[in-house]
């Protein structure tokens, strides 16, 4: 295989294995290991990368704009990760 098929390969991946990671590792966390909360908010950190990634100029995606997929990827990912600690240290939140 030469460089530039190993480069359109890279380029057609993306940001996409960085997230099927990050959600196995949220997965663990959540399932595995009895923290729902922590699997919430590495999921949404591994979003958050994966706009920016997407941001970046990760991947060759014809069907959606750019835009659409880090604004929906990086808002998803922030309302997950605020969520996972507002439950999570919901003790010491003054309410």
């Amino acid at each position: 295989m030469n460089a530039r098929a190993v480069e359109a390969n890279r380029e057609r991946w993306g940001a996409y294995p960085l997230v099927v990671g990050g959600a196995l590792v949220a997965l663990v966390l959540a399932v595995l290991l009895g923290l729902p909360y922590w699997g919430g908010i590495a999921m949404g950190a591994v979003m958050m990368l994966g706009a920016l990634a997407r941001l970046a100029g990760g991947g060759r995606l014809a069907v959606r704009r750019k835009a659409t997929d880090v604004v929906t990827l990086g808002g998803l990912g922030v309302v997950l990760a605020v969520a996972g600690i507002i439950l999570e240290f919901k003790d010491h939140i003054p309410m």
